[in-house]
């Protein structure tokens, strides 16, 4: 044990003193927010963290000009740390993935002169687009985790939790087609691609009511139409269907798909869909990571009284969760003093640049490096990730 707290002292000493510089990363990705696979700022800077703290940086991992790998030691034992850095149009940094960039390279920067030690080999990955575009996807089916033995995020939040609920989600555009005509003189020469989409949301409002517990289907209006005295001749909705297991959404699919149909047919538009990213699933945390994690953020001051009251579980989707399903994973959730606010929302992006988020770098890169050092140890957890 003397060892081991040897190990997490080094951990933390590299960390802290390498802390300023962490924080201002995290500042200056939230500063500059770009969106999905536009993340080419944010991508080059914390690539750049890593290349100083002495990691090899390979850029434009699988074919994605914003992702990279970083790596760092040649032990047996492989420990991917997952950098998302990715913003929300409008909202900027509302999900805080500036915080999740920046400890991420902190885990990385700590772990970085005791890997050897710990027999492990130590990977950074930046990953872009996890708002919708799925990076880890493509890394995951490119066999960029392939060789991984666990793999670990942090993800700020409103409160303190091990887990969420983590929900499979399709993203995908619909266009209805239909035909113009003067709204006034002869509506009765159109066909109206904007009544098919109003239609149609009708119909998947009608459907909640027989949702099963866990199914979600949201969606907005992308593009409606030239003037309101022209019948619309074509029209976009971005939407996106939500269960909880990749079989459910599998079977909610198709009924949403039919409330389309619907509108279609009403109106005599045609319709087309586009996938905008691949199926992300739901999540399996691997539960004995989760108890290492779950320590070492208790002894950094975090609590987890919402998950011991068995309190619900948040909801929300991401790709880490199909890299959940090959690999052993965990993405446990960061407190940050949001002010009542929640992700996706302005005033949580101003939250994710004050002295809260800041200290939120800090233990997630702690927490993560520590929960590494502990499962590298000699015993069962070590053989088993070995193993997989």
């Amino acid at each position: 044990m003397a060892e081991v707290a040897g190990l997490k002292g080094d951990a933390r000493a590299a960390i802290d003193a390498r802390l300023g510089g962490l924080v201002e990363l995290s500042h200056t990705i939230h500063d500059h927010p770009e969106t999905s696979f536009e993340e080419e700022q944010a991508c080059a800077w914390t690539a750049d963290a890593l290349e100083a703290g002495g990691f090899s940086v390979t850029r434009g991992t699988s074919g994605m000009p914003t992702a990279f790998t970083a790596e760092l030691g040649k032990g047996p034992m492989v420990v991917a740390l997952c950098a998302e850095y990715d913003a929300l149009p409008g909202v900027g940094h509302a999900c805080g993935h500036n915080i999740i960039a920046a400890s991420a390279v902190g885990a990385g920067i700590g772990l970085a002169g005791l890997a050897d030690r710990l027999g492990l080999t130590v990977r950074v990955l930046g990953t872009p687009a996890e708002e919708g575009g799925g990076g880890k996807i493509t890394m995951l089916d490119d066999g960029v985790f392939d060789d991984v033995h666990a793999a670990m995020m942090i993800h700020p939040w409103p409160t303190e939790r091990l887990q969420g609920t983590c929900l499979a989600v399709s993203h995908f555009d619909i266009t209805f087609t239909g035909k113009s005509a003067h709204a006034s003189a002869a509506p009765f020469e159109g066909v109206n691609a904007g009544d098919a989409l109003a239609i149609a949301q009708v119909a998947v409002g009608m459907l909640r009511q027989q949702f099963r517990p866990g199914d979600q289907v949201h969606g907005i209006t992308t593009y409606g139409g030239q003037a309101a005295n022209i019948i619309p001749e074509s029209v976009t909705g971005r939407f996106m269907c939500r269960s909880t297991t990749l079989a459910g959404l599998a079977l909610l699919e198709p009924r949403v798909m039919a409330c389309f149909e619907a509108g279609a047919v009403a109106t005599g538009a045609s319709f087309s869909r586009t996938d905008l990213a691949p199926v992300y699933s739901h999540m399996e945390s691997d539960q004995g990571l989760l108890s290492l994690y779950r320590t070492n953020a208790e002894a950094l001051g975090r609590t987890f009284s919402l998950d011991d009251e068995q309190v619900p579980r948040p909801t929300f989707s991401t790709d880490m969760a199909n890299v959940s399903l090959a690999v052993p994973t965990i993405h446990p959730l960061v407190r940050i003093e949001a002010g009542g606010s929640v992700n996706h929302q302005p005033e949580f992006a101003a939250a994710c640049v004050t002295p809260s988020a800041d200290t939120a770098v800090r233990d997630g890169a702690l927490a993560m490096a520590w929960t590494a050092i502990d499962a590298a140890q000699p015993g069962t957890l070590r053989d088993r990730l070995l193993d997989r």
